[in-house]
């Protein structure tokens, strides 16, 4: 590849990331319905027709950053299941470690949870395919990477957790420590103390051991 390609090449990446970073930011703000396609093109400071170019349309956009935004929390949130679960000593500490770490990162994704809040709402007037990749992409993959992770800990004898209910066990954890959060918030659109959320993921990692604890455990 000449030099002039190259440098095309990375005009036409940075562009493209332009755009989903502008449709991030319109979309999570308006929701799908009410997004304008200028209006994201003057946020992601590029024409109209650039955006057609890459993307075709409001649709296919709309599709393309929510996947995009998806996929990027998703490795975030995987490192950090792997970090704190890859190698467990005490089940309860490392539990609530990352439940804190988890909780503590929201705000490095609110542009996301925005965007996310705008899909529930408009869920009834949106591709259901759409919806699917979203969940293939993004929450399925976490739930996946906690149940693994539990399995794990169940073969090392840390949790009562096996092949049979660890899709179970990994549903209750990440709705015992981020869904409440999540919903009191309205996905981030109301603060919450830090306090609050301290008391929540307490209670949530005490109510999963509760579940899933071995039997004689500490």
């Amino acid at each position: 590849m000449t030099e002039r390609a190259a440098g095309m090449r990375r005009g036409t990446l940075e562009k493209r990331q332009a755009l989903l970073r502008g449709a991030r930011t319109v979309f999570g703000r308006e929701g799908y319905s009410r997004a304008g396609i200028d209006e994201i093109a003057v946020e992601a400071g590029v024409s109209t027709r650039t955006l057609y170019n890459h993307f075709g349309g409001k649709e296919n956009l709309f599709r393309e950053t929510l996947l995009d935004s998806a996929a990027a929390v998703t490795g975030a949130r995987v490192a950090l299941i792997e970090r704190h679960l890859g190698k467990v000593t005490d089940v309860e500490a490392d539990l609530r470690a990352l439940a804190q770490e988890w909780m503590a990162r929201r705000g490095e994704h609110a542009d996301h949870m925005l965007l996310i809040r705008q899909v529930i709402a408009e869920s009834p007037h949106l591709p259901g395919d759409v919806i699917q990749e979203w969940q293939g992409t993004g929450p399925r993959v976490v739930r996946e990477a906690v149940r693994a992770a539990f399995v794990r800990l169940g073969v090392q004898g840390l949790l009562a957790v096996d092949e049979d209910n660890a899709a179970e066990a990994a549903r209750y954890f990440t709705l015992l420590i981020a869904g409440s959060v999540t919903v009191d918030t309205f996905f981030g659109a109301v603060p919450m103390a830090a306090e609050e959320i301290d008391a929540q993921i307490e209670s949530g990692v005490r109510a999963f051991l509760k579940l899933f604890a071995v039997t004689g455990a500490d």
